[in-house]
This record gives structure tokens, sequence and C-alpha cells, in this order.
């Protein structure tokens, strides 16, 4: 059996949208893009309609997914389960997966490089930190492991930035617990004993103030 459009219309809460009506009610909405070609007077098949409504599933995955990417750099995995959690069909997922990954929109080493690249300049922690975190966001053992070698730093130099600031926090600290609280805070970041160690003398050289000047605010504080 056929039904006839009788009208469409924009929707008033999304003019991306519109709303079908068939045999003078309401039946369903359609994106502009699924609806481009429907007028009124035209007669659909209910095959038409079903394949209309399932095109329209697609085409409302694809929009979620672009406007969860937009916000910030995404993984695959990350994308597949935002998808997912609006509750879209596996089928939905992958299609919609697939096409933005054929678009180059979703890339997970690119999304591995601008992770590392982010971290190094403005939280630096050691390799091994950063891809325990990109396990997290999804991405497969092999591309972290590409991605560390083409962009990732020196973990010397890292751990000494990733220091700076703390070290400058300890400076009046007695060296022994400036030791602990500078070394503490970079075996959090991730790094290892044998980085830790000459780069928490590095810094207590560099930012230390002097026993002099350590001594006098000492003094002030009791």
């Amino acid at each position: 059996m056929e039904r006839e459009i009788t009208a469409i219309k924009a929707q008033k809460r999304n003019r991306q949208r519109v709303s079908i009506y068939l045999d003078g009610e309401f039946a369903f909405g359609l994106s502009r893009f699924v609806a481009a070609w429907l007028k009124p007077g035209r007669k659909l098949t209910e095959a038409e309609i079903n394949k209309l409504q399932e095109e329209d599933t697609y085409e409302i995955a694809f929009q979620k997914a672009l406007q969860f990417i937009q916000h910030r750099p995404r993984s695959v995995e990350e994308t597949r389960r935002r998808l997912a959690e609006k509750g879209f069909s596996d089928q939905v997922i992958d299609a919609t997966i697939d096409k933005l990954i054929d678009k180059s929109w979703l890339d997970d080493l690119e999304f591995a490089r601008q992770w590392i690249e982010n971290r190094n300049t403005f939280r630096p922690r050691s390799e091994r930190l950063l891809a325990y975190e990109l396990r997290l966001k999804g991405v497969a053992d092999e591309i972290i492991q590409q991605a560390l070698e083409k962009f990732g730093g020196d973990e010397n130099k890292l751990a000494y930035q990733a220091g700076i600031k703390k070290a400058k926090k300890c400076r009046l600290d007695t060296k022994i617990d400036f030791q602990k609280k500078v070394g503490g805070f970079l075996s959090r970041r991730g790094f290892h004993y044998g980085i830790v160690k000459p780069t928490v003398e590095r810094l207590w050289e560099a930012f230390a103030s002097p026993d002099e000047e350590r001594q006098n605010f000492n003094e002030k504080m009791e």
C-alpha cells in the first residue's frame, strides 16, 4: 500500500530536520539530507518508508559522531563508545566509523600524535604513562608504539621539564624533603628511578635556595 506525502515542514527545534506528513498526518522526521529528493504529492511504499528511516538513522549517527569529534581529537574507540551510549546498533556504528576513517576524520595515529605532543608540551610524563593513557582511549598497542617512536621526546629532558614547577615550590625545603617531594612527583609521572634520581639532583642544583636563605625562611616560620 502506498501513502502520499502531503506536506514537508521544517522542524522548529532543529532546522536541519523536517517533518514528513503522509495522507494528512505527521508520520516521521528526517534529516534534510535524507529528505532532499522528497516532494509533496510523491507516493511512498512501505519499503521506501522503511528505507528512508534507516538512512536517517545512519545520518543521525554520523552527525552525532561529528559533533563528538569536533570538540577535541578523539580515538576510534572513544567515538565507538559514544555512539553505543547513544543507543545505535553495532551495524550503524561500524558504518559510521568506517565513513569517518575514510574521510580521515578519525585516525588513531594522528590522535596519538596530538595526545603525545600536548602532554609533552604542557604536562610532561614518561612514555610508559603515555602508553597507559592511550590504551585507556582504546588505541592499539602497535599504533601507540609507532606514535612514541615517531613523536616521543627525550625522557631525561621531559622529566626535567616536568619537575621545574614542583622544584620551585620546594626550593626552601631541606635537601631530603626536596628529594622526597620532587622525586615522588616525577615517579607519579611515570619516570623510572634511573631518570628520577639524576633529574632531582639537577633540579636541586638549579632551583634550591642557598642554605642561608633557607635558614632565614625556616626561622621566620618558627
